[in-house]
């Protein structure tokens, strides 16, 4: 599959289907995270992987009822959750580059999943304390994002997306060229076929 195309159609996804996912998969989705760029490649990321079914009992412990994808965790064959060592990264101007590195390597994992037929869903709304503490993972360390990884049972349309114009300036902040834009749209549309 074509990174465009990749791009273009990865979802998220909240619904899945009672398959297992194998773990040839499961290690081609971190392998791909693994291979992220990172702040002085410091590689700070970490992924605690769940399939046992306590485990993942364990980790719902952190997540409020009223989280639309607490469901989807709980579904899913299997969970990644993503984490981070700050003492890995760096700080330059005010901002902590491990949030930035085990993004990449977030972004990676969902895009390596779709490549594979597989389903994800960045979740960002929960107790990090409570889910360390569950899960044992060591005070140092930061929870950046948790999804669920699986065969999607369903197919979401793609939700709106602000126009290049709206978001990317050229030369001067502010200044919007809508040719160079249109450019960039037409060019990813005639790459992924849409």
């Amino acid at each position: 599959m074509d990174v465009f195309e990749v791009i273009n159609n990865r979802r998220s996804i909240r619904k899945y289907k009672d398959i297992p996912v194998s773990w040839d998969k499961v290690g081609l989705v971190l392998e791909a995270a693994r291979l992220a760029p990172s702040w002085k490649n410091m590689q700070c990321w970490r992924f605690l992987v769940l399939n046992s079914g306590e485990k993942k009992q364990a980790l719902l412990n952190g997540f409020s009822d009223e989280n639309p994808g607490k469901k989807a965790l709980a579904q899913a064959p299997v969970v990644i959750v993503v984490c981070a060592d700050p003492a890995e990264s760096g700080i330059e101007n005010g901002i902590e580059y491990y949030v930035a590195d085990t993004a990449i390597a977030f972004e990676h994992i969902c895009l390596a999943a779709h490549g594979l037929g597989l389903g994800t869903c960045w979740m960002g709304w929960y107790d990090e304390s409570a889910i360390k503490e569950q899960l044992g993972i060591p005070e140092s360390i930061r929870v950046v994002g948790v999804t669920p990884l699986g065969y999607p049972d369903q197919e979401p349309k793609q939700r709106p997306r602000k126009d290049l114009t709206e978001i990317a300036y050229f030369n001067d902040w502010g200044t919007t060229n809508a040719d160079q834009t249109g450019i960039a749209t037409k060019s990813c549309q005639a790459a992924t076929g849409t």
